[in-house]
Formats: C-alpha cells, sequence, structure tokens
C-alpha cells in the first residue's frame, strides 16, 4: 500500500508546478503579509499550488484528511493525513533564490509513514517511506542515505534564520553551533534534503508547524536518520526540531539543547 501512497505523493507534488514555475523569478508575482506583526509572505503561487494539490487529493483520496499551510485543515475518516506545503520557503521564493520546495507528507496516529521533498526549479525530488529514500532528477535516480558523523566537531549544521525561535532558543542553539565545524543558515525544507543524502549533519530548527515537518521527517527516517524535539521526543507536530543524520552526533546536539528553557 504504501508505494501506491507514495505514487499519490508524487502527483500531488507535481500538481504544485505549474504555478511555482510559472510565477518563481516572474515580475507578475505579487506578495502579501499574512501576519497581523513582522513579515510572514504568502503569494499567488503559494494559493494557487495549494488549490490544485487539494483538488488532486479530493480526486484520488476524498475521504483522508488534509492539512496544509494557506488553507488550514479538512477531516477525514480513514485515519490517514495528507500533510502539504505548497512552497516551503516563500521568502527563498520571492527572493529568486531555489532553495524552496513542494512538501507532502502522509501520517496516521503514530507519525509520518513518507514523505516527498520536491524542487521543481532544479527537478529534484527525495523521497521516501519505510527503510527506503531516493533522488530523482529527470532520467537519473539513486538510493540516498545519511552520512556517518560520530561527533559535533565534524559537522556541519544548518538552520533557516540566525535569530532562531526565542532568546532563549537562540542561544541554545549557538552553543551547538560552537562545537560543530560549519554553521550555515537559509535553505528552508532543502537542508533536511541535504541532510537525507549525506551532505550535511544536522539541522535545527524553532517555531515549526506540522505542515514544515511532516515530509521532512519521513525522508530523512527513510534514510537512515533521526528526527526528534529539542527533549528526544516526537515532532511531526512542529514546534522545537533536532535532525540529524546520525544518532551520535544527535545525541551529543540534544543533550546541550535539552537545556533550553
Amino acid at each position: 500500500m504504501l508505494p501506491e501512497l507514495l505514487g499519490i505523493a508524487l502527483q500531488v507534488s507535481d500538481a504544485a508546478h505549474y504555478d511555482t514555475i510559472r510565477l518563481f523569478r516572474s515580475d507578475a508575482l505579487a506578495t502579501q503579509n499574512k501576519a497581523d506583526s513582522g513579515f510572514d509572505p504568502v503569494t499567488e503561487a503559494d494559493r494557487n499550488a495549494e488549490i490544485a494539490m487539494r483538488e488532486l487529493l479530493a480526486d484520488l483520496r476524498p475521504d483522508d484528511a488534509i492539512l496544509g499551510e494557506e488553507f488550514g485543515e479538512k477531516p477525514g475518516t480513514t485515519g490517514l493525513r495528507w500533510v502539504i506545503d505548497p512552497i516551503d520557503g516563500t521568502r527563498g521564493f520571492m527572493s529568486g533564490t531555489p532553495t524552496w520546495g513542494v512538501l507532502v507528507g502522509l501520517e496516521n496516529s503514530d507519525g509520518p509513514m513518507l514523505g516527498v521533498i520536491d524542487q521543481p526549479f532544479t527537478g529534484e525530488k527525495f523521497f521516501g517511506y519505510g527503510d527506503t529514500a531516493l533522488w530523482t532528477r529527470d532520467d537519473e535516480k539513486c538510493f540516498i542515505k545519511t552520512r556517518a558523523c560520530e561527533d559535533l566537531s565534524s559537522a556541519i549544521l544548518y538552520t533557516t534564520f540566525p535569530e532562531i525561535g526565542s532568546d532563549a532558543e537562540c542561544a541554545a542553539f549557538r552553543n551547538v553551533s560552537k562545537e560543530s565545524r560549519l554553521t550555515r543558515y537559509g535553505l528552508d525544507c532543502y537542508a533536511y534534503a541535504l541532510l537525507a543524502a549525506g551532505q550535511i549533519d544536522l539541522v535545527i530548527e524553532a517555531g515549526l508547524n506540522a505542515y514544515d515537518v511532516v515530509a521532512p521527517i519521513a525522508v530523512i527516517e527513510a534514510a537512515g536518520g533521526i528526527v526528534t524535539d529539542w527533549r528526544g521526543g516526537k515532532a511531526h507536530e512542529g514546534g522545537r526540531l533536532l535532525a540529524a543524520g546520525d544518532a551520535r552526533v544527535h545525541a551529543q546536539a540534544l543533550e546541550i539543547l535539552s537545556k533550553a528553557e
């Protein structure tokens, strides 16, 4: 059943391509701020792409629940919920950087079952379920897995924003960063894809939502990695997240992050 559901997930991610590619780096892209304070951008591409994704799911899996960033939750009756984000990384999208992606995850009551991280502009897809994770681009295809990293001193660490979360969360992140070999910023979901593909070792985030994390968790776990919150618990509902390719470096980072208020 999972391979069939993964096939649907890939179709759903493809449904977002028309509006995302059409408006990426386009003068026609209009951006609005949906935050009461601060800046939380949304574009025509976000909304139109999610509508297309939901319409396809309504056709292929009408009884499943759906949670999406732009249009909230639709209840279902099967115990399965599709968790979608038409553009994870809207700030990058509106800036012309190819580090955004389309996220499609599927979960049951136990958590993520499968996930797709799709970058339409580069043509890359990272996806997985169970213990099977793959990368594809056009006719290219290969299995992916996280890499070994036994110590923080050898780790490449990513987060989206330098000012991660609250002051306490930011301080905890910087304590991990000080022990790491290299810290970089700004890739949104593409950082999770790189972790699953064995290119980096850690991603640490805070203030996340379920639609940000369900798909990446499934891909990383399928590739052999580990994803928890900052206390070592489940992370698929969002909040604080620690993703690692190796359980040893995860444990070291967790020891530091768990002290955050």
